[in-house]
């Protein structure tokens, strides 16, 4: 049966059959499957009302609206099916496969930690593994996933634990989730004298859809208001009963802080592990797992930390890793000491790779660069088109009234540049989902990791975009170019105060009193050492000018180290001065602060009053 024509071509019409398509493919992929003119999809779209190419990604909307025209349905292929079948056709497969059970050795059990922001998640951690991460994360909250594998004895026995450590903000929802499936059991911690919160219900469910096992720290007991009883009581509404009331679920009071009860709680998780799971995996195969987290090192370049589910994986592999790939290199612990290789429930640092890999994709040991590199080139592309087809939220900026009326502005484009694929990859979403109406469109040109470059000031100048930059600044002679240009560059170091100002912008409440001005820039070329004073910093002023007691940021290799410094001493030669220019050697004491290294950038700034607009 034929459909009626179009431009004069007949087109075929299907009796309701069903198409697979993977997510943004174009209507020269739906022509190949119809066995149909390309050109005559275009056409039966402009009778539908939709100006679309015919090699455009489009949305999986407009697939179903071409394919109800043409009497066909259409079947979106998810990208875990669309990556099962990439692999079988290199012969190859990520899965369940383990192998015979004389292959099978017990392996360590991977456990997450979740629960509402400052609960102590992260506390927790360090009382386990006796470091401490809080002191590095901007606002003490933590911004990347970590995972860490300790050791503890259970019943005479020295057994092997994996945390992997989610960030705590709701902004990191999806990272969180990744977390979930990725491990066996849930650590859930809450605060005795807060209670159950939103965020606890969400890691709640989290765990719940991946079903995994729970196990509860009740923290913070030492704390004025501290109620163990009460947050019993409140799980129980959750389905999540103590076994001292009947249930099935081990309760644990703890105190991170203090650091108590912390074996019962590791003997918890053992004991858990041991009754209701069965953990055991092939260490004998080629090695699979998941990267929990990634970041580009400018020395090491693309840094992953993966977690080994099945098999070994060894220095000298050649590894696939979302759409990255290459040959293991080395690889490091979480102490950062090399090791030769990582068995089943092992989390290792990477390095070798091509590029930096999202947070959550799953990698793959094969034997060839060429299949590693085949595969990478695929999953890019495929992710290049499902992006292509993204229909981004509409939101609308009170911000930008006059140029709305003006009718010069129809969309706002963003450039996200971080420290980590995870923190760009939530940053995102959370900018996308901002929900304030429908007039302009929002929509992400590009997202990366590291420092602000040259070419994003460049892709921001044809684009009229925004550039957001998360812990990292702009290297090299991007700062210089994005003033010159007048293109606007933002910088955050906690993730939700960069979703909040922004969403206040795009609302119109956002009217700061004081806007952050630049001074002056110093670079480090020789570190004194004084008893008396600390750490002092040999100058060379690169731009502008740097004066005594302005505030100063730290940069090292275009990442923030410090913020909130100031220039407590400032020398030319013998003489104590109130300012250096640009061009002229000096020295700089950052008073209390000395972790200062050559190569480092000093750039100082100021808050002026902002005229309000």
């Amino acid at each position: 049966m034929q459909a009626p024509s179009v431009g004069g071509v007949m087109l075929p019409r299907g009796n309701g059959e069903a198409i697979r398509l993977s997510r943004g493919a174009s209507l020269t992929d739906f022509a190949e499957k119809i066995n149909a003119n390309p050109a005559s999809l275009v056409a039966v779209m402009m009778n539908l009302g939709e100006m679309v190419t015919a090699t455009q990604s489009v949305s999986d909307e407009t697939l179903h609206l071409l394919a109800g025209e043409m009497n066909y349905t259409v079947q979106i292929v998810s990208p875990e099916e669309e990556d099962r079948e990439l692999l079988e056709s290199f012969d190859l497969e990520f899965g369940e496969n383990e192998g015979t059970e004389e292959d099978l050795v017990v392996r360590p059990p991977v456990v997450t930690v979740m629960g509402h922001v400052d609960h102590g998640k992260t506390r927790l951690l360090d009382a386990i593994r006796k470091t401490n991460v809080i002191a590095g994360e901007a606002g003490g909250i933590t911004q990347h996933i970590g995972a860490y594998q300790v050791a503890t004895e259970v019943n005479g026995e020295d057994r092997a634990i994996t945390f992997i450590d989610t960030p705590g903000h709701e902004a990191f929802t999806a990272m969180r989730a990744r977390g979930a499936r990725s491990t066996d059991i849930a650590i859930l911690v809450v605060a005795a004298n807060d209670g159950v919160m939103p965020q606890t219900v969400e890691a709640l469910n989290h765990a719940k859809a991946a079903e995994v096992p729970i196990v509860v720290a009740v923290n913070k007991i030492d704390v004025e208001g501290a109620d163990p009883t009460k947050v019993r009581g409140q799980l129980t509404e959750y389905g999540l009963v103590a076994e001292e009331y009947g249930g099935d679920t081990m309760f644990v009071d703890i105190s991170a802080k203090q650091g108590l009860h912390i074996d019962n709680l590791l003997e918890a998780v053992v004991l858990t592990a041991d009754a209701a799971l069965d953990l055991r995996a092939n260490p004998h195969q080629d090695a699979q797992g998941i990267a929990i987290e990634s970041r580009l090192d400018r020395g090491r370049g693309a840094v992953a930390t993966v977690l080994v589910q099945r098999g070994t994986l060894r220095v000298g592999d050649t590894m696939v890793v979302g759409d990255a790939y290459g040959r293991v290199r080395a690889m490091l612990d979480d102490s950062g000491n090399t090791v030769a290789e990582a068995g089943p429930s092992t989390p290792v640092q990477v390095l070798g790779l091509t590029n930096v890999p999202g947070a959550g994709d799953n990698f793959i040991v094969v034997e060839e660069d060429r299949t590693a590199r085949q595969i990478a080139e695929k999953r890019a592309a495929r992710e290049r088109n499902a992006a292509f087809a993204k229909r981004t939220r509409r939101v609308s900026l009170e911000d930008l009234d006059k140029v709305l009326k003006a009718g010069e502005v129809q969309q706002l484009n963003l450039i996200i540049k971080g420290d980590a694929s995870g923190s760009v990859e939530a940053l995102e979403s959370s900018l996308l989902q901002l929900d304030v109406g429908e007039e302009v469109d929002i929509r992400v040109l590009h997202r990366g990791v590291g420092a602000v470059t040259e070419s994003d000031i460049d892709l921001a100048m044809g684009s009229d975009a925004i550039v957001i930059g998360f812990n990292v600044r702009a290297a090299g002679r991007a700062a210089q170019m994005a003033e010159r240009e007048g293109v606007d560059v933002r910088y955050y170091s906690v993730i939700y105060q960069a979703i909040e100002e922004i969403e206040a912008a795009l609302k119109g409440m956002l009217k700061p009193e004081y806007e952050e001005v630049e001074l002056g820039t110093a670079e480090i070329r020789e570190v004194f050492r004084s008893s008396k004073l600390g750490n002092l910093a040999g100058v060379l002023i690169r731009s502008g000018e740097v004066r005594r007691n302005t505030k100063a940021r730290l940069l090292r290799d275009g990442k923030v180290i410090a913020e909130n410094l100031t220039i407590e001493g400032l020398r030319r030669f013998k003489d104590d001065v109130t300012e250096i220019r640009e061009g002229f050697e000096g020295g700089i004491n950052l008073g209390n602060f000395n972790d200062i290294k050559v190569d480092d950038v000093i750039a100082t700034y100021e808050m002026r009053e902002k005229p309000r607009a």
